[in-house]
């Protein structure tokens, strides 16, 4: 459940250029957080991000991309691979943090908090979400992990959507596209509080 006595904002992260920033440098913003991958079939989603950011921007948006390989191994390369492979391919102007673990006991704090927060995950229920959901199961097995708990990221790409009080106010699986009706009307909704 939530606890309004802490959000985002006493939270701080390594940039991906290895600043350590304290995310009260956001507040009063609405923020999409993501976990990313390089290698992932969801990677595509790095260009509607942009889009996403150009086009909210000057209303408040904040994009805080965390670079991951908890799942599927799918972010292999260090962060100065990651920064220059975002840039050279899709012009990557949001905020980029260094590569960090966003499930098992190493996660970040940050996304501890979000899993606290107990959000129930937006999108999926459609057939190719079915089918992924047994490919992400198999893919587990296989490789001997835990499936992630409920209220956790469920693969790369996964977004939570946090109000300009720096509470989280939704959690989007992966399928969902950051341009999608969707996401961008919850994201709309939060700009204009």
């Amino acid at each position: 459940m939530k606890s309004l006595d802490k959000n985002i904002y006493n939270f701080a992260a390594q940039s991906i250029t290895g600043e350590v920033l304290r995310l009260s440098k956001f507040e009063g913003r609405v923020l999409l957080i993501v976990n990313v991958a390089s290698n992932c079939g969801f990677t595509p989603q790095y260009s509607s991000l942009q889009k996403l950011y150009e086009k909210y921007e000057s209303q408040g948006l904040s994009i805080l991309a965390f670079p991951s390989n908890d799942f599927g191994a799918q972010e292999p390369g260090a962060d100065e691979a990651i920064k220059v492979f975002c840039q050279n391919n899709f012009n990557v102007t949001f905020d980029l943090f260094s590569k960090a673990s966003v499930l098992g006991p190493q996660k970040l704090d940050l996304y501890q908090y979000l899993y606290d927060c107990g959000l129930r995950h937006q999108g999926g229920g459609g057939f190719w979400s079915r089918i992924f959901i047994l490919v992400k199961w198999v893919l587990y097995r296989m490789k001997g992990k835990r499936v992630p708990e409920k209220n956790a990221a469920q693969w790369n790409f996964h977004k939570f959507l946090v109000g300009k009080n720096g509470i989280p106010v939704a959690s989007f699986l992966s399928e969902v596209a950051p341009d999608s009706s969707i996401l961008t009307l919850k994201l709309e909704e939060e700009l204009r509080k």
